[in-house]
């Protein structure tokens, strides 16, 4: 197998797909919901996935596809090589900023992370990385990233867990957000991760995420030696929703013990 020439492919069709995006909002862009009224999803998100599956099936027939959408495989192993997909994550962002959203795409072989990128099509930046050779920011090397303390870091943290909530004890989130330095919340899973991965975040914390929205940005993150789990400290499966947490190696582990008390 050639990587090489696969993530040089795939950095094609995800440039071809960002154009494709940005086209859209010269045309009209059908809403709907999926398991609430904010669960949002567009035409715009169901036409990309199609054009990367009706692509990657035509080139690469014997690999899978696991996307949000449902028009890939039914993925039941990650055996082989399996693209995991999010055509456009941060749809509410889509649909209300027209920025904010990326495309986020990881490339597995046999449950192994060989190759991440996350695109951010508005700014036209993409975040990549391929195991063992390092994580780039467009042409820029990403460098390992170093300890900081809680006082000294950024967290991005939704707002939603600092009140009573079904998931975690609120009053230990609260905890958190008064004892680092700031707060960050930028409604797209994939750029949270991106942004832990290059500093601009020390830390990024979800009560459920899905495969697609975190599998391209464990790649980039392991290569500059962050550190994701879910928020009971086990390594994460890319079969189904799970809790999150990533960030900086000494950060993460001081998070989990003291801030995180699940009720789920």
């Amino acid at each position: 197998m050639n990587l090489d020439a696969i993530d040089r492919y795939a950095k094609s069709l995800i440039k071809e797909a960002g154009h494709k995006i940005r086209v859209s909002f010269f045309s009209h862009i059908q809403i709907d919901s999926k398991s609430n009224a904010n669960d949002l999803v567009t035409n715009i998100d169901r036409e990309i996935e199609q054009f990367f599956i009706s692509r990657i099936q035509k080139d690469f027939p014997t690999h899978q596809v696991f996307g949000e959408e449902g028009f890939g495989d039914v993925v039941t192993s990650l055996d082989g090589v399996t693209w995991i997909l999010d055509p456009i994550d941060g749809t509410m962002n889509f649909v209300h900023q027209k920025r904010n959203f990326a495309i986020s795409l990881g490339i597995y072989v046999d449950g192994v992370g060989m190759l991440g990128y996350i695109y951010d099509v508005m700014q036209d930046d993409l975040y990549h990385a391929a195991k063992g050779k390092g994580a780039y920011y467009n042409d820029e090397l990403l460098p390992q990233l170093e300890a900081k303390l809680i006082t000294d870091a950024i967290i991005g943290v939704n707002a939603k867990w600092v009140v009573p909530n079904r998931a975690l004890n609120h009053h230990k989130i609260t905890e958190l957000v008064l004892e680092c330095r700031g707060t960050r919340s930028y409604g797209s899973a994939a750029l949270e991760i991106a942004y832990v991965a290059t500093g601009r975040l020390d830390a990024y914390m979800s009560t459920r995420l899905s495969p697609w929205d975190i599998a391209g940005g464990l790649v980039i993150g392991r290569e500059v030696g962050i550190s994701a789990t879910n928020l009971r400290g086990e390594e994460l499966g890319l079969l189904k929703q799970e809790t999150f947490l990533i960030a900086r190696p000494e950060l993460h582990e001081h998070i989990l013990k003291h801030y995180i008390e699940l009720k789920i």
